[in-house]
């Protein structure tokens, strides 16, 4: 038997052994996805917005002026023509596109009435329903603002009325739970993974077995590749659950491609378990390697756009996301499911995660020193 198979079929037969560890992975991943997605609202700040002045008239730039000024807005792009503006939606640039038509001051004034179009990239569904808000109060104080100053004392007036025609792109119901689900199952098995594998190591220190694994010919990689594999294959089976889960409870299947999912995922899981046996190596208990992985756990899933957007974190902040692999997936996940993307266009994270993946496991493999 090969040293490799060798350490794959204990590893099996510990896991399988232990009814905590399985109740861990299956039985307490269900009961979250169905609970989490209940719960959390929050106010968002610095939503890109790209806006399409047609009429380029003297109210339709104080309109632009005022909501600019605004905290809550970001102008991203100022386009020339509509194709511009969907671009920059498909691509992640802005999350909203309001559109001024032709004629708005002349309808304003003379008709009393105006038109607005507002385009909502709801894949963000807490972003896109709370823009909308945003923009629906600064258009009516605008339009309130505009009522006053056209008055005339002593004659009955007709106020001017402005109207916002909208549309949600990806999430056309604006159901929060289709934004929060794909994002929580990353979570999921995250904390799984990553909470199983800090452990693995160590415990077979506290255990004495790793003792005798030093003295068998086992190489360090084989070692790390071996304690690695199990909790990869449980992890797509911890998504798989998650999927039909989502599916079943809340009617969510992914508008892009399973393979896609299932690809990044696999590449994903290989980061979250090194980090998870990096800790490992270095702790000198169960308990170390669990305080360690928790105080990882919490900045990785604050900090990963799950429940604020990373837009609207602080500059520090959103440089660190950068390095924050729980981001990549959460972003990738929502991408796929709501939106539909394909592999190529979630290639840059791919990519990423591939150099992650290489470089922690990698520092895993020489962390890990076998003691005679």
């Amino acid at each position: 038997m090969s040293p490799l198979r060798f350490i794959l079929e204990k590893e099996f037969r510990q896991i399988f052994r232990n009814p905590a560890i399985l109740k861990t992975i299956f039985i307490l991943p269900i009961i979250q996805l169905i609970m989490l997605p209940m719960a959390a609202d929050y106010e968002i700040k610095n939503i890109n917005i790209a806006i399409l002045n047609r009429d380029r008239s003297t109210l339709s730039n104080q309109l632009v002026q005022q909501i600019t000024a605004s905290n809550y807005f970001k102008l991203v792009l100022y386009p020339d023509n509509r194709n511009e503006a969907i671009r920059a939606v498909e691509t992640d640039q802005a999350d909203l596109i309001l559109e001024i038509p032709d004629n708005f001051e002349k309808g304003l004034v003379e008709e009393k009435e105006a038109h607005l179009s507002l385009s909502v990239n709801a894949i963000n569904g807490v972003k896109g329903n709370l823009g909308s808000a945003y923009l629906n109060t600064i258009v009516q104080s605008f339009n309130q603002n505009f009522r006053l100053k056209t008055l005339v004392p002593g004659k009955f007036n007709e106020f001017p009325q402005i109207q916002i025609q909208s549309s949600n792109w990806y999430n056309p119901k604006m159901n929060y739970k289709r934004f929060m689900v794909p994002g929580i199952l990353v979570l999921l098995i995250t904390i799984v993974g990553m909470n199983l594998s800090s452990i693995n190591i160590v415990r077979e220190k506290e255990m004495g077995t790793i003792e005798q694994i030093n003295v068998t010919p086992v190489k360090k990689s084989h070692f790390i590749l071996g304690k690695l594999l199990p909790f990869w294959m449980i992890g797509l089976v911890v998504i798989s659950v998650g999927f039909v889960v989502a599916w079943l409870v809340y009617g969510i299947i992914p508008i892009g491609s399973y393979f896609t999912l299932y690809l990044f995922a696999a590449v994903y899981l290989l980061v979250i378990l090194g980090i998870g046996l990096l800790i490992s190596t270095y702790s000198e208990n169960q308990q170390q390697a669990m305080l360690v992985t928790f105080f990882l756990m919490m900045i990785f899933v604050l900090m990963g756009g799950l429940y604020t957007s990373i837009d609207s974190m602080p500059e520090w902040a959103i440089w660190f996301t950068k390095f924050n692999p729980i981001s990549y997936f959460i972003e990738v996940m929502r991408m796929v499911v709501l939106k539909g993307s394909t592999l190529w266009d979630i290639a840059p994270q791919i990519g990423i995660m591939l150099l992650y993946a290489f470089i922690i496991n990698a520092w895993a493999v020489i962390s890990y020193r076998k003691r005679s």
